[in-house]
This record gives structure tokens, sequence and C-alpha cells, in this order.
């Protein structure tokens, strides 16, 4: 099978690449994600989805582009709910995929997106089965979430950068604001313990 392996970064790419690889499979790795910002945290993830493919052997292609503003355009009409934002994304990086793989020869296109225990599985499922007939091509199907903890102990072993996040500017700011708001609930209950031994 002539495949396709959307990546979102080196460490999702481990436990995938070495399913694969097991099951006869030698993916092509492309790295399509608009998504990334800002630069130095886009570029950090190239750099890694580049180091990952060199490590393994990985033919590797990707599209270096850095497309912020374009995100944003596709992401401010999409925010409101967190589900209609993590779609657009999605619904972007899957059909670039199926597109590159329909017109340079692939049989198929899978992503590594399928490995997080994080994303929308089912949404992601249903949106790359779409592009999958739009574009006349396969779409390979593998819940790779099964290999969690063997693909972070893989990029550990590989010294790969691990990212605290997602990649878009919205999910960072709810990873802080996250942390934020549970030390700002610590600092209200020391201050109330205070009050009430005084």
């Amino acid at each position: 099978m002539n495949l396709l392996m959307h990546m979102c970064c080196g460490p999702c790419s481990c436990y995938p690449l070495k399913k694969l690889r097991s099951d006869g499979i030698e993916p092509t790795g492309y790295f399509f994600n608009p998504n990334i910002h800002p630069y130095k945290e886009w570029e950090e993830r190239l750099q890694n989805a580049r180091k990952f493919a060199n490590l393994m052997q990985m033919e590797f292609i990707a599209d270096e582009t850095y497309a912020m503003r374009e995100f944003l355009k596709k992401a401010l009409p999409a925010e409101g709910t967190k589900k209609g934002r993590c779609r657009m994304c999605y619904t972007w990086r899957l059909k670039e995929s199926a597109r590159y793989a329909a017109e340079h020869g692939f049989d198929s296109f899978t992503s590594t997106l399928f490995y997080s225990i994080y994303q929308q599985h089912d949404l992601m499922r249903s949106v790359a089965e779409h592009f999958a007939k739009e574009y006349g091509i396969s779409f390979y199907y593998e819940d790779f979430r099964i290999g969690w903890q063997e693909g972070i102990d893989l990029s550990k072993d590989l010294e790969l950068y691990r990212q605290a996040y997602c990649g878009c500017v919205f999910s960072e700011e709810e990873r802080y604001s996250r942390v934020l708001r549970k030390l700002q609930r610590k600092e209200n209950k020391e201050k109330k313990r205070l009050r009430l031994m005084a």
C-alpha cells in the first residue's frame, strides 16, 4: 500500500509508524499544520517531524507555508464552540491530506491525529471519509489511541520535542486559562483559611 500519513507532529507519529510497519505498510510522512502558532512553535514541530522521519528512515514531505493569517480567517468565524473550531481545523488538514495523496499517486491516506486521546475521534473519521470519497482515494482508518503510552515512551527515547497543547492559539489560551483559574482558586482558599484563622 502506498500510504500518505499526515503528521501533526513527531511524538504523535511514533506509535502510528510502528503499528503500520508491523502491518507491513511503509508510509510517507506529510506535514501540513497551518493551525500551529506562534511561528517558533510551528517551526519546532516541523523540525521535530523532520527529525523523526530521518531517525526512522521514513520518506517525508512538508508544506512549509506558515499560514497564520489564513488560519485565523477560517478559525474566527468558526469560533463560538470548541467543536466548530476543531471541525474547521480537522477539515482543512484532512482535506489537504486527501487532496495531496490523490494528486501524487498515493493509494490511501491516514493521520496521526487518530493517535491523540484528546481529539474528537468520530468527528475526524467522518471528515476523513468524506474527503476520501470527494477525491476518489481510500482513507486508511486505524484507532492508534491504543498505543498512547507506548508512543509517549518512544518519543522520550528519541528525545523529540513534546508540546503541551494542540497547536492553535485558542488551545494555548485555554491551557493557560485553566492553569490561571486553578491558581486563583488556590489563592482564594488560602485567603479564606487566613480569614478563618484571624
